[in-house]
């Protein structure tokens, strides 16, 4: 049998990385794409590859369509066959509303929101003629308060945005075989933060402590498996019960 295929997005850092070598420990082939960080791909690509499956990585802006619809197309010839998008790239910075740029409101919307559509629509296709397909996205733990987020706004918005897109497309694809599906992630130690920050952080969640990749790669395994196939356009809290 062929190996199943994933896309992850975001996949040589951060949560978006434990799940790419998570998933190629349990038999999947890899592709991930990047921007800059090469070095890091690579040692992705390597770890995958060792578990005996596929795997590559690829340099690519998916804020622009036609890269994106590219990096599908060459999965695809390469593979024959697209199982799972993993929507993991994420990039956010931290500034104030009424400072931020035009350049940096865009860049949110441009790197958070607009790949998720643009890789959906090239993915769909390919997921239909299949009759099975996942597609994931990451928002965050408190996106469905809408709550004021005047350091983060930008970021924010494409968060709740990413819920509505989930949820439409989830209505959509769902008579094919495919669901999409949304996790958000409260305070997960990622490598991205300082571990004195995090520890001071877990004070303010329910659960007592600060959550790890490998809670976010367990939820994204239940949503791809078929023990998850009537589970289409939800949300997973994955957050200790922070922010709900």
């Amino acid at each position: 049998m062929t190996a199943k295929v994933a896309l992850v997005t975001g996949g040589a850092r951060g949560i978006a990385r434990g799940v790419a070598l998570d998933l190629a420990a349990r038999g999947w082939s890899i592709a991930i794409c990047y921007r800059t960080s090469a070095k890091e791909a690579n040692e992705v690509i390597d770890a995958v590859k060792a578990h005996g499956v596929g795997g590559s990585a690829l340099q690519c802006d998916i804020s622009d369509p036609r890269a994106a619809f590219q990096w599908v197309q060459r999965v695809t010839q390469e593979w024959g066959r697209i199982d799972a998008l993993i929507n993991g790239a994420g990039p956010y910075h931290r500034v104030a509303l009424l400072d931020e740029t035009d350049e940096g409101w865009h860049s949110m919307f441009d790197n958070n929101l607009h790949p998720v559509f643009y890789l959906s629509k090239a993915v769909v296709p390919i997921m239909k003629e299949q009759k099975w397909g996942r597609i994931i996205c990451f928002s965050m733990a408190n996106a469905e308060q809408l709550i004021a987020q005047p350091q983060l706004t930008a970021y924010y918005i494409t968060k709740v945005g990413l819920l509505v897109l989930a949820r439409s497309l989830a209505r959509l694809v769902a008579p094919h075989g495919i669901t999409v599906n949304a996790i958000s992630p409260g305070f997960i130690d990622s490598g991205s933060a300082p571990k004195e920050e995090l520890e001071a952080t877990a004070k303010r969640i329910p659960a007592g402590y600060v959550g790890s990749v490998e809670d976010a790669a367990s939820a994204v395994r239940f949503l791809l498996s078929d023990e998850a196939r009537y589970v289409n356009g939800a949300n997973i809290q994955l957050s200790g019960a922070w922010g709900v």
